[in-house]
């Protein structure tokens, strides 16, 4: 990977905290500048801008912008001046993100790199950017900082060049104010457990989710729903002796003396024939008492006294399904747990069973969060069309799950808790945003005061790694998905089928698996999805870069791929296919 320097800001004035040194406010059992450093650990060299700071490292540089708190921009141009190399990219952090991790900072170095962009930003998982998460190409920073007059009190848009870009990351809210700094204590405290592998996650679900209640049911109005008993027949299949073929029914052996009545299929059975007889019959017909075989049209021909004759060389066949052939009464259809789709219904019809008991389908109640998020009418300053609420309940509907509602919730402080407390009528309440590790992140500390249980606290998964899932005491499911559409996307296709059958009770489903051609051109430190089409001679091949904040990258796909860490080509995966 292409060397880089570090700039970590630990100055300003911290104004709405009442001028407290805001670095060195501890969380998580370390300051919130001891965290911006662990993420740039890997850089060649280190700047921290700032008051001086004796307890630093002496091989972490440190520098002073001039005037004292004159701004970001400042703070930037001073640390560039400090670095004592010239790598060739540049990453910028402010130091009051408690929750950023190296990996994201290898990420946008990562991204820099294959991109070629001057400068690369992180935007939470709402798509919004954060100007001081970033890695620059030196050129492009000092060429920005040289194009201003003056560096004093210029806001960070001064800065950004035309050719940025951003991508999502977990973990990249700050902390602006006190109330921020107390909501990021409370989700560490809320947060003790390690991010799950996606296989761990799902078989967590499987294993852990509480049943839902079994009920009889019509079956064709509970597709999605899971067998809560084994399923047996009632009658026989077929019902009765019937024909397989159109053809003749015969009785012994030929030439028959060719009758003129028909049998059909729901017709009048034909009177039962004699010995040396044959009728005509269609397929499905019951054929008439006496019948020893169903002789198909191409075996056989007709002469001019209405005689049946076979034809020679022509193989002897029964061509008849004899009553209870498939089927006894009492014999299993279906085991406990089968899903009801249209094969089940149809093959529980056929014996006679129009009802049974059953577990499901899965209800949810869709909650999309945040002010800025807008569903219908005109767009205002600061605000972004809602794009995934108005489909997710379609895409919910390919795994079974039936969307009870769809809400919109505002940022309020106790948004959250009214959510939580009014969730008795769902199964499955479905959060889009607001699951992150930042302080603006609300629903994990309001799961926490639920006292729910937590099954998956996070996910070892990019995109989705802020992925909660927790069990309420009334039963309902909570599903946290990251507020970015494609990660919530991504990251609900990959645990949906985990979730119905936790709750239902039905087994685990196949996953397709195969070649990923170009996997190492994708593959990361922890596993990725992304979307893939199908490769010309089998497999798949998947983009090795996606914008995330729209769902613009699944146009023209046929499936997301599920891409393990330092993959190598031709690896294989699973693949999603998408809803069609």
């Amino acid at each position: 990977m292409t060397a880089a320097d570090a700039i970590v800001l630990a100055g300003g004035r911290a104004s709405r905290m009442g001028g407290v040194d805001k670095p060195a406010i501890v969380i998580g059992g370390r300051s919130m500048l001891d965290a911006a450093l662990t993420a740039v650990a890997s850089c060649a060299h280190t700047v921290v801008v700032g008051p001086h700071r004796p307890e630093l490292a002496p091989e972490v540089g440190q520098a002073r912008e001039v005037p004292p708190g004159s701004g970001p921009v400042a703070a930037i141009g001073a640390g560039l001046r400090a670095l004592g190399s010239a790598a060739p990219l540049v990453v910028v952090l402010a130091a009051d993100l408690p929750f950023l991790s190296a990996w994201s900072v290898s990420e946008l170095i990562r991204y820099a790199c294959e991109s070629g962009a001057d400068a690369v930003f992180a935007g939470d998982e709402s798509g919004r950017p954060q100007y001081l998460i970033g890695v620059w190409r030196r050129t492009a920073l000092t060429a920005a900082l040289d194009h201003l007059d003056s560096l004093i009190n210029q806001p960070m848009k001064a800065l950004i060049p035309a050719d940025s870009a951003i991508i999502a990351l977990p973990g990249v809210a700050d902390c602006d104010t006190d109330e921020e700094v107390r909501q990021a204590r409370a989700s560490v405290a809320a947060d003790p457990a390690p991010a799950l592998s996606l296989n761990e996650a799902r078989n967590i679900l499987r294993d852990n989710l509480s049943r839902l209640t079994a009920y009889e049911a019509d079956l064709r109005s509970v597709r999605g729903a899971a067998l809560a008993a084994p399923l047996a027949a009632v009658g026989p299949l077929p019902r009765f002796d019937v024909s397989a073929m159109d053809g003749y029914a015969v009785a012994g052996d030929g030439p028959w003396r060719l009758r003129r009545d028909i049998g059909f299929a729901g017709g009048q059975r034909p009177v039962g024939l004699l010995p040396g007889e044959a009728v005509r019959i269609a397929t499905g017909a019951h054929v008439p008492d006496g019948t020893t075989s169903v002789v198909r049209d191409e075996f056989v021909r007709v002469a001019t006294d209405d005689s049946l004759h076979r034809l020679p060389d022509t193989p002897i066949r029964d061509d008849v399904r004899r009553r209870g052939e498939d089927r006894h009464p009492g014999d299993l259809v279906a085991p406990q747990g089968t899903p009801v789709t249209a094969a089940l219904i149809s093959a529980a019809a056929s014996v006679e069973v129009t009802a049974a008991p059953v577990r499901g389908p899965v209800r949810a109640r869709i909650v999309m969060t945040g002010d800025e998020i807008r569903s219908e009418g005109p767009l205002h300053a600061g605000q972004t069309r809602d794009s995934i609420g108005p489909i997710l309940p379609d895409l919910l509907s390919w795994y079974g799950i039936r969307t009870a509602d769809r809400v919109h919730l505002r940022d309020t402080p106790n948004g959250f808790d009214e959510v939580l407390t009014e969730a008795q009528g769902c199964d499955l309440l479905v959060i889009v945003g607001a699951t992150g590790s930042g302080a603006a992140d609300q629903l994990r500390a309001a799961v926490a005061r639920t006292k729910a249980r937590v099954l998956v606290q996070r996910l070892r998964l990019r995109p989705g790694g802020s992925t909660l899932v927790a069990e309420l005491s009334t039963g309902t499911t909570v599903l946290g998905l990251p507020g970015n559409p494609f990660a919530a996307v991504a990251t609900l296709m990959a645990l949906a089928p985990a979730l119905v059958e936790g709750r239902t009770g039905s087994p685990a489903s196949h996953p397709l698996l195969g070649p990923l051609h170009n996997a190492a051109d994708i593959s990361g430190p922890v596993a990725r999805i992304v979307p893939a089409r199908h490769a010309p001679h089998g497999g798949w091949l998947g983009d090795p870069t996606i914008r995330t904040a729209h769902l613009g990258g699944l146009v023209n796909r046929d499936g997301l791929v599920i891409v393990p860490a330092n993959a190598t080509n031709s690896t294989t995966v699973e693949f999603l296919p998408l809803p069609r």
